[in-house]
């Protein structure tokens, strides 16, 4: 770990290590705050939720961005656009996101209303991420 990295988790309880695997499984993998507690007991680590959210909250910022980084150009050749109706609160949204073959989602967007435009918007603002061109989106739907 470098001495920027080790600044960084300076007058924390738990070593960096720990701090950094619980941030990553947070961003990386689909878990509540409450499994990624479950998950550090199992290894012996006694740590709250809370604890597990405050981290998240201090450093995730900054793991979501290398993740992200790190995940650019393994994507598979075939992606599509997925769009379903979610209820959050009791109000409806549509939910669309951009999966590939592997099922890996590239990005994702919430809306309050069904709107086709910014859903091929997002799709292409993948495209353009992904330094590829397409001649229309039109002829794929």
């Amino acid at each position: 770990m470098t001495d920027d990295a080790s600044a960084r988790y300076k007058r924390h309880r738990f070593p960096a290590e720990i701090i950094a695997h619980a941030v990553w499984l947070y961003y990386r993998f689909p878990l509540s705050l409450r499994d990624i507690e479950d998950l550090l007991a199992e290894r012996g680590i006694a740590v709250s939720f809370q604890t597990v959210s405050e981290w998240t909250t201090k450093f995730g910022l900054k793991f979501a961005h290398q993740l992200k980084r790190r995940s650019i150009g393994n994507f598979a050749d075939k992606w599509h656009l997925d769009e379903m109706v979610v209820s959050i609160k009791g109000k409806k949204y549509w939910l669309w996101r951009a999966v590939d073959a592997n099922g890996y989602v590239l990005d994702a967007l919430l809306q309050s209303r069904r709107n086709k435009g910014a859903a091929l918007r997002l799709m292409r603002k993948l495209l353009k991420s992904h330094m590829w061109t397409a001649p229309s989106l039109q002829e794929f739907l």
